[in-house]
């Protein structure tokens, strides 16, 4: 079998062309674009392309598929594929290395969707990462006012309209702030800062809002975010993150394989007879993992099987509460996924509690 394996760059990539039967192998410098790689290929005629994942994972996905080569995409941050004490690494001995496993099936591997899903999957983080930033802002404008000495509400009363108005009467700013800004003395700078933040607050809120419209459109379509939003407690965020994230249920054999892809199941260190759990191996999607623990914060007072897993798990110790919410967390997303797979809306009766 001819295999190329391609350790990605940026800019520049480096191809290793690789001969399972003989060993043989050569390198090749290519940039890392569309056409130049479909170049490379034509010429190469791989039996099977193989890369890491990361952000051009999806782009040549699609050209192998077009060209018709069968592609693994590794996963780097597994446990088989990390360096260690290493005396050489290199972009050549990285593109080596990705060869000689995928010749004898020992690469880990990572499933790549389709277009479509990778796109939902793109707009569900950046609204993530709008939300971030909006709570960035707040935090800003909250240290801005605490240097003065001025105080605001705790939480969301803090963001009311009455309180966003106060705000503005503060900061003093007009629409058009560069000659706000000159109108300035220097011990008002801090109303400068002020009138800029609450502009970008405004901003960030409005693209949030968009956003969150075209995510609801899409997911108004979709059979499976309808049938996880019937469970107590779980709402479009959730369901459509879920979906994206699992995408295809039946690729899950099991429930383990759904908390583990998640990193929701503890670290394991065993040795003779020590046999210790450790915290989570927080593996997988970040934005479902946190969503999760914030949804199942949330559920504790909506849904009463929620409830029940974290007083089983919690035992009423204080200490143990993250612990539990955890344990929520993990047994949401194993319900969400045996809901996908046998197609069934909520019903606690036959959703496993187990996990």
């Amino acid at each position: 079998m001819k295999i190329v394996a391609i350790d990605l760059g940026k800019v520049n990539s480096v191809a290793c062309a690789f001969q399972s039967e003989t060993g043989t192998h050569e390198f090749e410098s290519v940039g890392t674009s569309p056409a130049l790689l479909e170049k490379l290929l034509e010429r190469r005629c791989p039996d099977r392309l193989v890369i890491e994942v990361g952000p051009s994972a999806g782009w040549i996905t699609d050209l192998a598929e077009r060209l018709g080569i069968e592609l693994q995409v590794a996963n780097p941050s597994h446990e088989g594929w990390r360096w260690r004490r290493v005396k050489k690494k290199t972009d050549r001995v990285d593109a080596h290395k990705l060869a000689q496993l995928s010749a004898v099936n020992q690469l880990p591997l990572v499933s790549v969707p389709p277009k479509t899903v990778r796109e939902w999957r793109g707009l569900i983080h950046y609204r993530q990462s709008l939300v971030a930033r909006r709570t960035a802002i707040k935090n800003t404008i909250r240290s801005i006012l605490h240097r003065q000495a001025i105080t605001m509400p705790a939480g969301k009363k803090g963001w009311s309209q009455a309180q966003r108005k106060r705000l503005e009467g503060l900061a003093g700013s007009s629409t058009d702030l560069s000659r706000f800004w000159e109108g300035l003395k220097t011990q008002d700078w801090w109303r400068g800062q002020l009138a800029e933040e609450l502009r970008q607050l405004r901003e960030v809120e409005c693209a949030i809002s968009s956003v969150e419209k075209r995510l609801d459109a899409h997911a108004a379509n979709n059979q499976y975010v309808k049938r996880l939003r019937s469970v107590p407690g779980i709402g479009p965020r959730l369901s459509e993150t879920v979906v994206a994230v699992i995408d295809d249920p039946h690729r899950f054999r099991s429930g383990k394989e759904v908390a583990a892809y998640a990193g929701l199941v503890p670290r394991v260190f065993q040795s003779g007879s020590v046999d210790r759990k450790g915290r989570i191996t927080g593996a997988g999607n970040r934005c479902l993992r946190s969503i999760l623990i914030e949804v199942s914060w949330l559920g504790l007072r909506r849904n009463p099987w929620m409830k029940e897993v974290f007083d089983r798990v919690c035992r009423g110790s204080k200490t143990r509460r993250k612990i539990a919410i955890v344990a929520v967390a993990r047994r949401v997303l194993i319900w969400c996924w045996a809901m996908m797979r046998d197609d069934r809306d909520w019903d606690p009766r036959t959703i496993p509690l187990a996990a």
